[in-house]
């Protein structure tokens, strides 16, 4: 959804230019009643969603590869099939990523429960889900 920012009109029905990007983000929070800081992290980079299990009960990530741009978050979440969680391949990283930092070790054993990732540095980044990886359920992520 695309939304269109326009300056209050005047009292004579013209319409005044917004001074600046800040004051018009600064006046979406007010009307919104957030902080500019909210609303920042609320139009954060969310690049993609990865099911943990297929609708159909499969034990995959549903879709098992995406791409995304440098500093977007993958959201992972929990579909079917779990428990599951999301360990990062150190052998399957870019070098120098730490994939302590950015697994999920712990399970997530509830319908909908989520984790997310921000990655920054380019390149594919391999992961499985410890408990079902025999199984075939791993996923890669591409960082461009």
């Amino acid at each position: 959804m695309k939304a269109t920012l326009r300056a209050p009109a005047s009292r004579a029905g013209a319409v005044r230019p917004v001074a600046s990007l800040k004051a018009a983000v600064s006046r979406v929070a007010s009307v919104a009643g957030v902080s500019v800081a909210s609303l920042a992290v609320t139009l954060s980079a969310h690049a993609a969603t990865v099911k943990l299990g297929a609708d159909s009960g499969a034990l995959v990530f549903e879709p098992s590869t995406v791409t995304i741009k440098s500093g977007d978050t993958v959201d992972f979440v929990n579909n079917a099939g779990f428990p599951h969680n999301v360990v990062f391949d150190e052998d399957a990283v870019p070098a120098g990523v730490n994939v302590d930092a950015i697994s999920r070790d712990d399970l997530l054993n509830a319908p909908g429960e989520t984790y997310s990732v921000k990655l920054t540095t380019p390149g594919e980044y391999g992961y499985y889900c410890e408990p079902h990886q025999g199984a075939g359920m791993v996923g890669k992520i591409i960082v461009q």
